[in-house]
């Protein structure tokens, strides 16, 4: 079993080469992130962006 574990975890992963996003998906994220307020009343949440 500690061989499998080896052998599964020792290759490399294909999702960094294929999934890498965007300069300009980046920067939206992070500008949408900080526009974003989440305001708690009760056990209700409200989502505001502010451009």
């Amino acid at each position: 079993m500690y061989y499998y574990m080896a052998k599964t975890y020792s290759k490399k992963s294909l999702v960094y080469q294929t999934m890498k996003p965007s300069k300009e998906t980046i920067s939206f994220l992070l500008g949408y992130s900080k526009a974003l307020t989440i305001i708690k009343v009760d056990n209700k949440s409200f989502e505001i962006i502010s451009n």
